[in-house]
């Protein structure tokens, strides 16, 4: 084996390379990874969430983007929200739910590049859920910090109860989700009894997702921008990601002399400094641009500045991972469930935690 993957959790890491070992591509490791970490991190990702995806095939002069972000339900409105008694949109519940857009990705990502089934590359993830695995310090800590209000949904707490560092967390139900994506494929996920008990599983509790929204659910292949930065080119998603904020600071640290940017407390005041600006570019201008334009210009130019006040939101959490093989294939990959433990509903007997992207 000639290639590496690189994760947040050794049990992903481990799976994504005996992939390699056994002759798949950096595709294949990377989504078996990925399905890893959708059982060990559940505080920071599930299949219930959302993935965007940079892929440079061997050979081609660029990378292309999978941007796998699912919509909100089409019943969602401001005047809908205040039906139900919210006068600001809630952080949590079934309201913020949104299509989960990670398991189509991994799909569309296997049919273009993969070289194994959707089967194989979810078995790892289908036996570590199933046998279960041991708990870490991180996940224990954020397990109990957390408990009180994942407790509002009786089968989060089922599922996901606040374990000792040490214990071992069983989640048999998304096992069998698992593996029956690897025998079918996503379409059921969108279009069969699947994709009917997330829908079923949030109408109960108030959302706005139906079977519906489930089964129009598209992703999308995206041209990925690019910003020369010294004598790099960097590769970022456009909206709806934050990849413009990632353009816009190093379009300003383009300025700074190189001999400023060793690590130190300077370079990490002026990365403060530069979330302030940039962050407050983001707050004004970042939007679904099928329903809002979203300009570039203020992001990668240098003398733009920020304006109003940054938000301040909860922790939220983001694994990511990537993953190269010695055929040249590269793959770049984020995937979430928005906020720590997203929206803390969980689809009775599927064991999927549902994002919370719409909040």
């Amino acid at each position: 084996m000639k290639g590496v993957v690189a994760a947040s959790h050794h049990l992903a890491s481990e799976a994504g390379a005996e992939m390699l070992r056994e002759g798949g591509n950096a595709i294949d490791a990377a989504i078996v990874a990925n399905a890893v970490l959708c059982v060990v991190y559940p505080h920071m990702t599930s299949i219930g969430g959302d993935l965007f995806a940079l892929v440079w095939p061997a050979g081609a002069a660029e990378p292309i983007g999978l941007q796998g972000a699912g919509r909100s339900g089409e019943g969602a409105s401001i005047e809908a929200m205040r039906e139900r008694g919210f006068s600001a949109m809630p952080l949590r519940g079934a309201t913020t739910v949104t299509v989960p857009g990670t398991v189509q990705a991994w799909g569309r990502l296997i049919e273009r590049y993969g070289t194994v089934g959707l089967g194989r590359a979810l078995a790892p993830a289908a036996a570590i859920a199933r046998d279960g695995f041991v708990v870490g310090e991180n996940l224990s800590r954020q397990l109990h910090a957390d408990h009180a209000w994942l407790s509002q949904d009786p089968e989060a707490a089922r599922v996901l109860p606040p374990l000792l560092a040490g214990m071992k967390l069983r989640q048999p139900e998304l096992a069998t989700t698992l593996e029956q994506i690897g025998r079918s494929g996503f379409g059921g996920f969108y279009f069969g009894e699947m994709g009917r008990a997330i829908a079923a599983a949030v109408e109960r509790r108030g959302g706005f997702l139906t079977a519906a929204d489930m089964a129009s659910h598209r992703g999308e292949w995206i041209a990925p921008l690019a910003l020369r930065y010294r004598d790099l080119t960097i590769y970022e998603m456009p909206p709806p990601t934050q990849g413009l904020v990632a353009l816009a600071m190093l379009a300003r640290l383009e300025r700074d002399p190189s001999s400023s940017l060793r690590a130190g407390p300077s370079l990490a005041r002026r990365l403060a400094g530069l979330r302030e600006v940039t962050y407050g570019l983001r707050s004004r201008y970042l939007s679904d641009p099928d329903f809002t334009p979203v300009p570039a210009e203020p992001f990668l130019d240098a003398d733009a500045v920020g304006a109003g006040p940054l938000e301040t939101l909860p922790d939220g959490d983001t694994v990511y991972l990537c993953a190269a093989d010695a055929e040249g294939n590269l793959v770049s990959l984020i995937q979430s469930i928005a906020f720590d433990f997203g929206s803390g509903v969980i689809a009775e007997g599927t064991g999927i935690l549902l994002q919370n992207r719409g909040c």
